[in-house]
């Protein structure tokens, strides 16, 4: 792939939802979390898997949500979250709710994984798309690899095609942690739908913005001023970019090692060494990391003058 220097990178960073303790939730650190990603020039991600949507009721994505509109005036993108069980079918209709809760609040719905969506074969999942396409005006879609979820699904190129040709799907985050599999999206974008969003949600490689991926990414919770400072050094074709993402894809590598998911407890303890959460939490059933792990994030935190 051709590297594109000076290009202006659309950047969306997913907000992690810092806790007090495995059952409270951190309220005036995440609206500060949210506002500083927001005035950073990164467009918040609310409701994400950095978010733990997959372990919050309702009534606490709902409140995120309501945070999130007030804070960044509209300008964040939420993930549209259905719970269900291996085997069960789509739920258009829970899609649906999902979603009027993050636009009634000026936010774009991104199509979170389930079972429903992910478990019936790549057919199923481009047909269930176009069924949202009927209703929403915009949405962004999500391929999330197995690594992060049990209902993980990366699709084929051919249905990728697919969901190119859905005009009301502007975008679509790509977490296989693949570099290859990501190209391939890119060529067949600039080949079918230049204007279309190729989001990298791969940690292990943030350097895909060079190639033509926007991003979508947890790491960036992690430091939003520093992505954003990247991002711009990029745009000037300043060579500083490259000193600077490397120092950032160092802690790309050291905090999603398997078990990837325990990136958000290593997220939290960056957040709490910064000063911008009160406790490095995380509620139950999220997994966690040694202590041992708060030396080497400090060190990387130095480097990047943050600490």
């Amino acid at each position: 792939m051709q590297v594109l220097p000076g290009r202006t990178i659309t950047g969306m960073s997913a907000i992690l939802l810092p806790h007090l303790d495995s059952t409270t939730v951190d309220w005036a650190s995440l609206d500060a979390h949210i506002a500083r990603t927001h005035e950073a020039g990164l467009t918040p991600a609310v409701n994400m898997d950095t978010g733990y949507v997959q372990l919050l009721d309702a009534d606490t994505r709902t409140q995120v949500l309501d945070r999130a509109g007030a804070i960044a005036g509209g300008d964040f993108v939420a993930g549209a979250f259905v719970a269900n069980e291996p085997g069960e079918s789509f739920d258009l209709d829970a899609y649906l709710r999902a979603a009027d809760e993050i636009t009634a609040r000026g936010g774009l719905p991104v199509v979170f994984p389930s079972h429903g969506l992910n478990d019936h074969g790549d057919a199923a999942w481009l047909d269930a798309h176009g069924q949202l396409a009927g209703h929403l005006e915009r949405f962004i879609g999500f391929e999330l690899g197995p690594m992060f979820v049990p209902y993980g699904r990366i699709v084929s190129l051919d249905t990728y095609r697919g969901l190119l040709e859905i005009s009301q799907c502007i975008g679509a985050k790509h977490s296989s942690l693949n570099r290859q599999l990501e190209w391939d999206r890119l060529a067949l974008r600039d080949e079918v739908r230049p204007d279309f969003m190729v989001l990298t949600g791969n940690d292990l490689a943030i350097d895909m913005v060079m190639y033509g991926s926007d991003y979508l990414l947890g790491l960036s919770t992690f430091a939003p001023d520093k992505f954003a400072e990247r991002d711009r050094l990029w745009a000037k074709d300043d060579p500083g970019f490259h000193q600077l993402n490397d120092v950032l894809q160092y802690l790309g590598h050291f905090t999603f090692r398997p078990p990837v998911p325990a990136y958000r407890h290593s997220a939290a303890m960056f957040l709490q060494m910064r000063g911008w959460a009160e406790s490095d939490a995380v509620p139950a059933g999220a997994p966690m990391r040694p202590d041992s792990d708060r030396e080497i994030l400090r060190d990387i935190g130095e480097q990047l003058g943050v600490l």
